[in-house]
């Protein structure tokens, strides 16, 4: 009986155990697998239209992010060390006063650059595999398709200008990979204008979309300037004019908008708090990104600098520390005026930019009026007596006092907003005094603007040799601005970077566009003779890849760039 026992006990045991063994595959499946039934993850995050719809919203941010708002430095990678601004305050390797420190590819000054550029593509790529197994409809797929394609289309275009060839991915990628390996930078551009021509046959029109949504017009803008990288100028004309010819796009040319009644012009109405997206009645806008005060995702706050587009604090000059020939400081600092709000003087004007540019038109274009390219200030500490209520100009400094100086030197104000700062930065709103929190630009920023639009055309013009319809381009915006008009025997690349500088300025991402032509050196030394940019080659036209990269690419060869 025992013995009987005993063998029915080894039999059970024998199938409790082929039971574990055949049943083992399908527990590691069904039983161990994670089933997120009140959260969100990687396996049920991309559904419906409104999960899309949330990592189109998280692109948006990284892009505003990457050209405005990540840190006291980096957005300002574009501007500095070139033809527009230099450093008044050296100090490591940012803001580009010495291109051996700011490129050296094992620093992680620009490292977050290229991780916030391949973020974009990332994300892009992630919505585009999903939607085929998502609950989303056609019409709405498509949407969604032409939202992610601009956006990396808008990425590789950066990545192409800043480094030249780089890695491409069209996919998710789901488990790490080691062996990129570089595409040329003409398969970049060629991926960015398939992905930018899909964008534009397939986004909504720009009177349809919300502000700061991409239209179909900003995917024909951008494809546009892509085409001219590649070498296509016809085809960069033709889209340009797609844009151009768009009755639902004009120059300002009245004035309009928030402080329509002001002392002002119309182009300093275009950079007034409110007038940049079209519900002001500006039909010149193209992409405009947002920033909302104390809202959640608006980025800013209405009581100090968190958040903000530090402009202002970048572009306006320290007018505290102006000094006359006798010890008097005349000036008082922060006020919500035209000596600048809260300017710390970092990007001082090159002489190139603040007076070379207008010799011909010094005092009749409308862009260099006091209004628009600051020269003239008034002094504005009543404790001064002797000196309260006057006039200084940059073009003839009082004794003592230098230009340019950190100080004192003219500047754009489309970077700071005089008499309108947030009610929470006035410590005294009557005396227009700021808090020492200010320092931000309180506006909306343009990303592309039509103006820009007919100097990308008047380029591709004057590179079919059609230098007529390039100054008919160029005089345009010159006509708008009250400037005399260029004659076409004078049209020149040169010619068209200077008119960007008018127009454009500080709004521009100058490093993209020069980058571009490969004029980084050219005009940061030939041209605007840069007096901070110590140290930079030719080479440096491209930033290098950055090293980390290089090194965590283990199972193939990242090239980098030649010269570092």
């Amino acid at each position: 009986m025992l013995r009987s026992n005993s063998m029915v006990m080894k039999n059970s045991l024998k199938i409790f155990v082929l039971i574990i063994f055949l049943t083992a595959g399908s527990c590691k499946r069904a039983f161990l697998d994670e089933k997120p039934l009140d959260f969100t993850s990687t396996t049920n995050s991309f559904n419906t239209l409104k999960d899309f719809n949330a990592s189109i919203y998280n692109i948006y941010n990284i892009v505003r992010t990457e050209f405005y708002t990540s840190d006291e430095n980096n957005p300002f990678d574009y501007i500095y060390g070139l033809d527009l601004v230099y450093d008044g305050q050296p100090s490591g390797p940012q803001r580009f006063s010495n291109y051996t420190t700011s490129t050296n590819p094992t620093s992680t000054y620009l490292v977050s650059h290229w991780s916030r550029l391949y973020k974009i593509i990332s994300e892009s790529n992630t919505i585009l595999d999903k939607l085929g197994s998502s609950q989303v409809v056609s019409n709405d797929i498509t949407f969604v398709q032409a939202n992610a394609r601009f956006f990396r289309g808008f990425a590789y275009r950066t990545l192409a200008y800043l480094y030249g060839g780089v890695p491409i991915e069209l996919h998710q990628v789901t488990s790490p990979k080691t062996d990129y390996v570089r595409a040329s930078r003409e398969e970049v551009l060629k991926q960015s204008i398939e992905d930018l021509k899909f964008a534009a046959g397939n986004l909504p029109s720009i009177t349809t979309v919300q502000e700061g949504q991409i239209s179909n017009v900003a995917a024909q803008h951008l494809l546009a300037e892509v085409y001219l990288a590649a070498g296509q100028f016809n085809d960069a004309v033709s889209t340009a004019s797609l844009v151009i010819n768009n009755s639902n796009m004009a120059l300002m040319k009245t004035r309009f908008g928030s402080q329509a009644t002001d002392p002002g012009d119309v182009y300093w109405d275009l950079f007034r708090p409110k007038n940049q997206n079209r519900t002001s009645g500006n039909k010149e806008s193209i992409w405009v990104i947002q920033f909302e005060n104390d809202i959640p995702g608006g980025s800013s706050t209405a009581t100090d600098i968190a958040g903000s587009y530090r402009l202002e604090r970048q572009i306006a000059p320290l007018i505290r520390d102006v000094t006359l020939s006798n010890g008097t400081k005349p000036f008082l600092w922060p006020v919500s005026d035209y000596t600048g709000g809260r300017g710390i003087g970092w990007a001082i004007s090159t002489t190139y930019f603040s007076n070379t540019i207008w010799a011909s038109d010094f005092n009749n274009d409308m862009r260099n009026s006091n209004f628009n390219f600051v020269r003239t200030y008034v002094y504005n500490d009543p404790g001064k007596t002797a000196y309260f209520g006057k006039t200084v100009s940059t073009e003839a400094p009082p004794a003592g006092v230098t230009v340019p100086s950190r100080a004192f030197y003219a500047y754009q104000s489309k970077c700071t907003t005089p008499g309108k700062h947030p009610d929470g930065l006035f410590s005294n709103k009557a005396t227009l005094l700021l808090s020492p929190a200010a320092g931000g630009t309180y506006t909306d920023q343009y990303m592309f603007r039509l103006a820009e639009t007919y100097l990308i055309r008047a380029e591709a013009y004057l590179s079919t040799g059609d230098k007529t319809k390039a100054a008919e381009d160029i005089n345009a915006i010159r006509s708008r601005a009250n400037a005399s008009p260029v004659l076409e025997g004078n049209v020149t690349i040169n010619y068209i970077l200077d008119e960007r500088m008018r127009e454009l300025g500080i709004e521009e991402k100058r490093r993209l566009t020069l980058s571009r032509l490969n004029m980084v050196y050219e005009r940061t030394v030939n041209i605007a003779k840069n007096p901070l940019a110590a140290n930079i080659q030719p080479f440096n036209n491209l930033w290098p890849i950055p090293q980390r990269e290089i090194e965590r690419n283990k199972d193939a060869i990242l090239t980098q760039n030649p010269g570092y």
